[in-house]
């Protein structure tokens, strides 16, 4: 480039720097709503949701910021924190951690984007109209915990052949544990098996809840994916030690935290890929045009330290399927 034309380049840029920048300074920073009942204690969720976000080019504190929502697992309080991101006019509403969240944010508008990651059909629950063209607000990442739920007992047959009575622990404040237990039921009597379902909704019922497993004289126990439930992971790894119950939880990190075994979808994929939605319709596109998505990876974990722990035996063909074994 000869001198003159640079000299021209550069005084042509600096002329209209400060026009770019006055420009891109006046350009709103769009904001997320992160609307969740799940505790802050897992940091798997929110790290994975701006995982996605990042593929899209979206960094929170420099392009996008987020206005934080926590129900911490006490479901009555969604719909006035779904309210309260309404009027504070987000652009996108991220309703995470199940059903709930998702209910609650589709009450509180059907304007503004919602981006969810729930354990039902959302069809059946009135969240999209389908889930290759959702037609509303609402789009996002669906598993089907109540089909999961029965591959989570046919597991535990398998671990323990000689069960006959299992118990289900439900939490009744949750809207998808209906749809769950039937679930359970159905394929408990397809296994042959007895099924028992035991419920709580605080911290407080828990150690109820298992004294009736023990009771009940249940042979291993199921434990629903219910976010209330997750959150408090810690106390029911515990009360399965003590009763000596084998459980089978949905989430690796369960089984990481001592439980015995899980089975169910890479949590932190399917909270990735709700975050690349969120970027893709803060460029533009539309949730009605976003194909609801299912989780692509699955995994069976088994902690061999709770199952010597129980005296248990894992049966080998079960080792040899499991994704993780931690010793």
């Amino acid at each position: 480039m000869r001198r003159r034309e640079f000299i021209t380049f550069v005084s042509g840029a600096v002329a209209a720097w400060p026009l770019a920048t006055r420009s891109q300074q006046q350009r709103p920073v769009p904001v997320i709503g992160y609307l969740s009942i799940e505790a802050p204690s897992n940091p798997v969720p929110l790290a994975a949701f701006r995982q996605g976000l990042k593929e899209t080019s979206f960094v929170e504190g420099e392009n996008v910021v987020f206005e934080h929502r926590l129900a911490l697992g006490q479901y009555d309080q969604l719909p006035t924190l779904a309210a309260d991101l309404v009027r504070r006019q987000v652009a996108v509403i991220a309703a995470l951690g199940g059903t709930p969240p998702a209910l609650a944010a589709k009450a509180a508008t059907a304007t503004i984007p919602i981006v969810f990651s729930v354990g039902v059909d959302p069809v059946q629950f009135g969240l999209v109209a389908s889930l290759n063209r959702p037609g509303g607000n609402m789009t996002g990442v669906a598993a089907l915990q109540s089909v999961l739920a029965v591959k989570r007992l046919e597991l535990l047959r398998e671990f323990l052949p000689k069960a006959g009575v299992v118990a289900l622990l439900a939490n009744p404040a949750n809207p998808y544990a209906e749809s769950e237990t039937k679930g359970v039921k159905e394929g408990a009597g397809h296994l042959g098996l007895r099924l028992h379902v035991v419920r709580a909704s605080h911290p407080s019922d828990l150690d109820a809840a298992f004294a009736s497993v023990v009771e009940l004289r249940a042979d291993a126990l199921v434990v629903s994916t219910d976010q209330f439930l997750t959150n408090e992971a810690e106390q029911i790894v515990a009360l399965a030690a003590r009763y000596a119950v084998p459980a089978i939880y949905g989430w690796r990190q369960i089984a990481a935290a001592g439980g015995l075994m899980s089975y169910g979808p890479d949590q932190a994929d399917g909270y990735r890929l709700t975050g690349v939605y969120a970027g893709r319709i803060l460029k533009g596109e539309k949730p009605a045009d976003l194909p609801v998505q299912a989780p692509t990876k699955y995994e069976l974990v088994i902690n061999l330290k709770t199952v010597k722990a129980l005296r248990l035996i894992v049966p080998s063909t079960l080792l040899a399927t499991a994704d993780e074994v931690i010793e």
